[in-house]
Protein backbone atom coordinates (compact mmCIF):
# COMPACT_ATOMS: atom_id res chain seq x y z
CA UNK A 1 0.00 0.00 0.00
CA UNK A 2 3.00 1.97 0.66
CA UNK A 3 4.49 1.57 -2.05
CA UNK A 4 1.35 2.72 -4.11
CA UNK A 5 0.62 5.59 -2.65
CA UNK A 6 4.62 6.88 -3.30
CA UNK A 7 3.87 5.99 -6.79
CA UNK A 8 0.78 7.85 -7.08
CA UNK A 9 2.28 10.88 -5.05
CA UNK A 10 4.90 10.58 -7.86
CA UNK A 11 3.07 10.75 -10.75
CA UNK A 12 1.04 13.60 -9.47
CA UNK A 13 3.89 15.89 -8.52
CA UNK A 14 5.32 15.25 -12.37
CA UNK A 15 2.27 15.81 -13.98
CA UNK A 16 1.78 19.40 -11.88
CA UNK A 17 5.17 20.61 -12.91
CA UNK A 18 4.79 19.34 -16.67
CA UNK A 19 1.07 21.79 -16.67
CA UNK A 20 3.08 24.31 -14.64
CA UNK A 21 6.06 24.31 -17.27
CA UNK A 22 3.70 24.68 -19.45
CA UNK A 23 1.89 27.39 -18.46
CA UNK A 24 4.96 29.40 -17.47
CA UNK A 25 6.16 31.84 -20.16
CA UNK A 26 9.76 31.10 -21.78
CA UNK A 27 11.16 34.89 -20.91
CA UNK A 28 10.39 34.66 -17.31
CA UNK A 29 11.72 31.07 -16.42
CA UNK A 30 14.72 30.76 -14.38
CA UNK A 31 18.29 29.12 -15.35
CA UNK A 32 17.03 27.11 -18.41
CA UNK A 33 14.76 27.14 -21.58
CA UNK A 34 10.92 25.99 -20.76
CA UNK A 35 12.20 22.98 -23.13
CA UNK A 36 15.26 21.51 -21.29
CA UNK A 37 12.79 22.33 -18.12
CA UNK A 38 9.56 20.09 -19.30
CA UNK A 39 12.99 17.21 -20.57
CA UNK A 40 14.14 16.93 -17.35
CA UNK A 41 10.88 17.14 -15.13
CA UNK A 42 9.66 14.54 -17.31
CA UNK A 43 12.64 12.22 -17.63
CA UNK A 44 13.88 12.29 -14.01
CA UNK A 45 11.01 11.12 -12.37
CA UNK A 46 11.52 12.78 -8.27
CA UNK A 47 14.54 14.75 -9.31
CA UNK A 48 13.59 16.74 -12.03
CA UNK A 49 10.21 17.84 -10.52
CA UNK A 50 11.48 19.16 -7.38
CA UNK A 51 14.25 20.66 -8.98
CA UNK A 52 11.61 22.81 -11.02
CA UNK A 53 10.07 23.99 -7.98
CA UNK A 54 12.95 25.06 -6.28
CA UNK A 55 14.96 27.03 -9.05
CA UNK A 56 12.85 26.97 -12.51
CA UNK A 57 9.56 28.61 -11.39
CA UNK A 58 9.31 32.53 -12.24
CA UNK A 59 9.21 34.38 -9.27
CA UNK A 60 5.92 35.44 -8.06
CA UNK A 61 6.36 39.00 -8.90
CA UNK A 62 7.43 38.28 -12.34
CA UNK A 63 4.19 36.13 -13.38
CA UNK A 64 2.07 38.87 -12.40
CA UNK A 65 1.57 41.96 -14.44
CA UNK A 66 2.19 45.50 -12.92
CA UNK A 67 -1.42 46.89 -12.12
CA UNK A 68 -2.01 50.83 -11.55
CA UNK A 69 -4.69 53.43 -11.15
CA UNK A 70 -4.09 55.35 -14.33
CA UNK A 71 -5.54 54.47 -17.13
CA UNK A 72 -4.15 53.07 -20.26
CA UNK A 73 -4.45 56.83 -22.31
CA UNK A 74 -2.33 58.31 -19.18
CA UNK A 75 0.68 55.87 -19.76
CA UNK A 76 3.78 57.32 -22.04
CA UNK A 77 4.74 53.84 -22.42
CA UNK A 78 1.63 52.46 -23.92
CA UNK A 79 0.44 55.69 -25.98
CA UNK A 80 4.51 55.32 -27.32
CA UNK A 81 3.67 51.59 -28.67
CA UNK A 82 0.86 52.76 -30.48
CA UNK A 83 2.53 54.65 -33.03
Amino acid sequence: MLRVLLIVIVVMLTVYCVVEVAQSRGRIVRAMPRWLWAFLVICVPVVGPVLWLFFGRPVSGQARPHHTDRAPDDDEDFLRGLR
